[in-house]
Order: C-alpha cells, then sequence, then structure tokens
C-alpha cells in the first residue's frame, strides 16, 4: 500500500468512512471498550495479527476493559492510506 502522506482535506474525507476514530495530530485514534481485562487482551491480540499481516504496527494501550488504538505511518511522518485501510480493518472485529 502506498506511503504518501495524505493531505488533511484526504484525512477529512477518509474519516467518514471510519466515523468512530478520531484525527488526532498526525494520527487516528478509536478506544474499544472490550468488558473486561481479558476481553481487552483478545482483542489486543487479533489487532496485533492484523496490523502484522498488513505490515504496520500501531500504538496500543491497555487499561482494563479499554483498549486505545493509534494509528500513523511513522516512516511517511503522518497519516496515509495505510493507516485507514487497518483501521477498517479493526472495525470489523466490532463494528458487525
Amino acid at each position: 500500500m502506498m506511503k504518501q502522506l495524505l493531505i488533511h482535506e484526504d484525512v477529512v474525507a477518509r474519516l467518514g468512512d471510519v466515523p468512530a476514530w478520531h484525527h488526532r495530530g498526525n494520527a487516528i485514534e478509536r478506544v474499544f471498550d472490550s468488558g473486561d481485562f481479558s476481553g481487552a487482551m483478545r482483542f489486543a491480540n487479533r489487532v496485533a495479527d492484523a496490523a502484522t499481516a498488513a505490515d504496520h504496527h500501531p500504538d496500543i494501550l491497555i487499561s482494563y476493559n479499554r483498549v486505545t488504538v493509534t494509528l500513523t505511518s511513522h516512516d511517511a511522518g503522518g497519516l496515509t492510506e495505510r493507516d485507514f485501510a487497518l483501521a477498517r480493518t479493526i472495525d470489523r472485529f466490532v463494528d458487525r
């Protein structure tokens, strides 16, 4: 997938496809409620597996039942299409 930085207008347009995600600086972020700590760990592992398959690795913060996923393309210095593609994949884990 391309590693070309998205301009602000493209970021705003792509957020329409992942409305639960929020633009924060040079990243997008979403907080997931996984019910309890075990659920949070299972969810984080699913995210890790998807990220490894995509060769794109997010920041993952686990706080008891909450998992915060932050996506940015570190190698490109900001947001690229890869971030939104992985966000859509992660959304499918919970938004059915």
